[in-house]
């Protein structure tokens, strides 16, 4: 007999919405809340999800649920930078990134697993963490409405919706066995809220190592700070405790294009003229190397 999922069930919600929602934007509905009222949950209404008095969000046509409300975020990734992510991680350069975020994250204690990937980007690192972890369940945070797209259809059990991690997040309390940060902005009381007990924290961050060779011969590339550390370590400490710190280090081949893609991704995109990029040197390797650390709540 085929064991029961216990997550609900989109075809059980089909006779109160004959409308087809991305099959899983609705297996994360419970866990889901109005950011308005922030204790109501959210239900399936058509094109959109509506709370019980009645605060409505839209559900894009590319399958992720619009839940930002006010001011909006204007730093997330724009097309230019998704397009440069989608070419850089598709030639596999990052995956053993990929690789030990889901190899923490497949020790969290639940058998079917809820993993948040806040700052979700592509959803490129939730896809690996899901294909890692059989039977679980992923939902993307982002404010990027491009990468969002992506992120929406990424993996089957992957989820997405707009959200600035910054702000309380529209989820419920103690719903998340894996949180998943990968070179994302943290919100440590927020992570905190909505892990379970034994749930666990997967921060990745890179080293003052990382594409050493690119900012040596791009110095408007943003910098990493040397005390970035002691800043993590400081803002988690009330919440979390470490459990396994792992330090994945390796030199990458780049072809010319990827070296400007690898650029074009991330916020040095901002800094770095396209012409610059054109007329620059750029080494053909780079060092890899970040730092991934499991952490247990406190």
């Amino acid at each position: 007999m085929r064991a029961r999922s216990p997550f609900p069930s989109p075809r059980a919600r089909s006779a109160s919405c004959p409308c087809r929602f991305p099959p899983a934007l609705e297996l994360s509905l419970d866990l889901l809340r109005c950011p308005t009222c922030r204790t109501r949950r959210l239900r399936a209404d058509h094109t959109a999800l509506r709370c019980p008095v009645g605060h409505t969000f839209d559900i894009a046509r590319h399958g992720y649920a619009g839940l930002l409300t006010g001011t909006r975020a204007t730093s997330g990734d724009d097309a230019a930078m998704v397009q440069a992510r989608h070419r850089f991680l598709s030639t596999g350069a990052y995956a053993p990134i990929r690789e030990v975020a889901a190899r923490l994250a497949a020790d969290a204690p639940s058998e079917r697993s809820t993993v948040v990937d806040v700052g979700c980007g592509t959803g490129y690192y939730l896809a690996g963490v899901l294909d890692r972890l059989s039977g679980a369940r992923g939902l993307g945070l982002d404010t990027s409405a491009r990468a969002l797209r992506s992120a929406a259809r990424a993996h089957p059990g992957a989820a997405a919706v707009a959200w600035d991690v910054f702000r309380p997040f529209p989820l419920a309390d103690g719903t998340a066995d894996v949180v998943l940060d990968v070179f994302a902005p943290r919100n440590p009381a927020e992570f905190h809220r909505v892990l379970r007990p034994a749930g666990r924290l997967i921060v990745v961050r890179p080293t003052g190592r990382h594409l050493a060779e690119l900012r040596g011969r791009l110095p408007a590339m943003v910098t990493i700070d040397p005390a970035k550390e002691q800043r993590l370590h400081r803002a988690l400490a009330p919440f979390f405790e470490a459990a396994v710190t792992e330090q994945v280090e390796y030199a990458a081949a780049l072809t010319r294009p990827d070296a400007v893609d690898l650029v074009a991704m991330t916020p040095s995109a901002r800094h770095v003229s396209r012409a610059r990029l054109d007329d620059g040197l750029l080494p053909a390797q780079v060092t890899v190397s970040v730092l991934a650390t499991a952490y247990q709540p406190r």
